[in-house]
């Protein structure tokens, strides 16, 4: 599946299917919430929250993958992703996009 951020595809006519979006939530782990604290101080990347954010993407975009298959998109136009803390220690990543069909 094509996915990209332009809102057309050069070369390529198609039909909008419609907005597809996958999200997910993800809570901090006790560990690497410790981890974060301590890196704080120091300064520097907080690799636990990267590997979190990172996994949390690659969930939501297969969600999205999964519900332009089932309208029979060839691809995902106008890419977007979101982020929002939901509660104390869990945020939402959230991605959504333009299904379409090549002619």
């Amino acid at each position: 599946m094509l996915i990209i951020t332009n809102e057309s595809i050069p070369g390529k006519e198609f039909d909008v299917l419609g907005v597809v979006k996958g999200n997910t939530v993800q809570a901090k782990h006790a560990g690497r919430d410790l981890m974060a604290g301590f890196k704080s101080i120091v300064g520097g990347e907080i690799a636990g929250y990267t590997e979190l954010l990172t996994e949390a993407r690659e969930i939501a975009t297969n969600r999205m993958v999964k519900e332009a298959t089932a309208l029979g998109a060839d691809a995902i136009t106008c890419l977007r992703y979101s982020t929002s803390n939901v509660m104390q220690g869990a945020a939402e990543v959230m991605i959504y996009g333009t299904a379409v069909k090549f002619r």
